[in-house]
């Protein structure tokens, strides 16, 4: 669907009112739920003091000690620096690990960390093969649960038990110092002991309930966080900002507590209802039509001034998930792809040679051949509306 949101008019449609598997264009629904409950700011974590105690919960944000990508020193330095004893409650995390229709066999790969209440390090830890060819693992909290195989593979291999933390290093036949992230089973000793072992300071575990009166401590800006969403397609991140969305609205960290209150308030209005189970479009239960995507897009951009909006997306030939594709003189096309086995969506603002801004969404299924065929097939279209609008 080709849609021009100044004169409201549909300039093409086929199969608009159809439902397709969205994949990562899931986000783009997570993207305008945060922009409506989330203020400039991520919520860090909440806490009591009570006499010597600090007892503090999570919200959700995943940003503390994702090292790539921010450096969260509030949250850190606050609970590095408290004078009080720190005590760890998850009682108010309420979701499964792992959303529904998520492929089981993916749990193996840091695209698939699992949503908690707390997240640190992003959920995985990191090999790397040193010279010396030995493995360092990061945080070295981990370091007990490598084994290194004798069995010498094509590649760096990583294989993670299915239960535990426990993993398999193959080494490859080329000497690359390469670094796996492995995603953590979460429980919530490991983390007190993450945290432990981070803080150089003793963090318990407790079971209390969340307070109505917790306070909040703010960590990073919300832009930045909504960047790695959409830009890179972030899917940990996507789960956990749906997390932060329910803690915005209840005492819960429970996912569909923010599809249903989004779908309720925000996205009630859609042409035709979405079918939304998580974040980040991992699962394969979702499903949504063109024609709605488009309407979310256009509820964005009346939202969000387009120098603000247009920092946040995939930049055809410039940055995030599209950085090789739809290339020009220019930049033209600023969305959010989303790709599954046999599934590619690309749906935002297409910028034509006349300086117009139109919302497209383009979703393609259930195709035998490569996604590389796919995007080829689309890129002359997508110029041509640029050169024609």
């Amino acid at each position: 669907m080709l849609y021009d949101p100044v004169s409201k008019k549909t300039l093409f449609e086929h199969n608009s009112s159809q439902y397709f598997t969205p994949a990562s264009n899931t986000k783009i629904l997570t993207f305008y739920t945060s922009l409506q409950l989330l203020g400039d700011s991520i919520p860090g974590l909440k806490y009591v003091i009570h006499q010597d105690s600090l007892i503090f919960w999570g919200t959700g944000d995943p940003s503390f000690l994702y090292r790539n990508v921010w450096n969260n020193h509030r949250t850190y330095g606050f609970l590095k620096n408290a004078p009080q004893q720190l005590y760890y409650s998850d009682s108010n995390f309420q979701t499964e690990h792992f959303g529904p229709g998520w492929a089981w066999d993916d749990y193996n790969f840091a695209f698939s960390s699992e949503r908690t209440p707390f997240p640190a390090y992003g959920n995985f830890y990191s090999l790397a093969l040193m010279p010396n060819d030995s493995v360092k693992v990061f945080p070295s909290l981990f370091s007990p649960y490598l084994i290194k195989s004798k069995d010498i593979r094509t590649t760096n291999q990583v294989v993670r038990n299915k239960d535990s933390n426990h993993v398999i290093f193959y080494p490859g036949k080329r000497k690359l110092m390469d670094t796996l992230n492995v995603p953590f089973r979460y429980n919530d000793e490991l983390l007190v002991d993450l945290l432990t072992d981070t803080l150089k300071r003793k963090v318990t575990n407790v079971n209390i309930l969340q307070p109505p009166d917790a306070a909040i401590l703010y960590s990073i800006p919300s832009d930045s966080v909504y960047r790695e969403l959409m830009e890179d397609s972030d899917n940990f991140i996507a789960e956990q900002l749906l997390l932060l969305c329910a803690d915005a609205v209840s005492d819960t960290l429970k996912t569909e507590i923010a599809i249903n209150y989004s779908k309720k308030n925000f996205l009630f209005d859609l042409p035709d209802k979405p079918l939304w189970r998580d974040g980040s479009g991992l699962s394969r239960y979702n499903l949504i039509t063109p024609r709605s995507i488009v309407r979310v897009w256009d509820k964005i951009y009346a939202k969000v001034p387009t120098d603000r909006l247009f920092k946040l997306l995939a930049t055809g030939g410039s940055s995030g998930t599209i950085k090789n594709y739809f290339k020009g003189e220019q930049p033209y096309i600023f969305g959010k792809t989303g790709t599954l086995s046999n599934n590619y969506s690309l749906s935002g603002f297409l910028v034509t040679a006349k300086g117009k801004t139109l919302i497209f969404s383009w979703m393609n299924n259930n195709y035998p051949t490569s996604v590389t065929e796919v995007r080829k097939s689309m890129e002359p279209v997508m110029k041509s509306i640029r050169d024609h609008y």
